[in-house]
């Protein structure tokens, strides 16, 4: 069986999230980047959505809010090819009630090959790469096609301590 390859278009489809703690540091990274953030389409989580579209005065497609399934809503757009990259600027030291939520989505990004940015660093590298102006031909998943379902349960096992 071949490769499966994903074409990322030129406006790439940007899912934000920014769980309490890190809503702050995420508003002044929009604000430094809103002329790269206006050429693409925006999506958010609940709280993170409205204030970014009030702050840059862009629109930004909602979900529902991380606790009340907006992580699984972006998880499931990454499932579904309708999210191109994520920015996640997460709490780590922060224990969130929807942890296990933060972790599927976290592992469906990495399961479809989806740049995700934990952290400013990282989400300044990801969006002045040339490559966020451009298509890009990502393969759609890091791993075979054929034992992707196999290794999430495998994966769900093991974090089912």
């Amino acid at each position: 069986m071949g490769e499966i390859v994903k074409l990322m278009p030129q406006r790439k489809r940007i899912a934000l999230i920014a769980h309490d703690n890190c809503k702050t540091e995420m508003l002044e990274w929009a604000r430094f980047n809103r002329g790269t953030l206006a050429a693409h389409e925006l999506h958010a989580t609940g709280t993170t959505g409205a204030l970014l579209s009030s702050e840059l005065g862009l629109d930004v497609n909602r979900f529902l809010s991380g606790p009340r399934g907006g992580d699984q809503q972006v998880g499931a757009a990454i499932a579904e090819g309708r999210i191109d990259f994520l920015i996640f600027f997460w709490d780590p030291l922060e224990p969130q009630p929807h942890d296990v939520d933060v972790k599927a989505l976290l592992r469906i990004a990495v399961v479809c090959n989806v740049p995700t940015a934990c952290n400013r660093a990282t989400a300044d590298f990801v969006l002045s790469s040339p490559l966020t102006a451009e298509e890009y031909r990502r393969p759609g998943s890091a791993f075979p096609e054929s034992d992707t379902s196999e290794r999430l349960v495998t994966l769900e096992r093991e974090n089912a301590v």
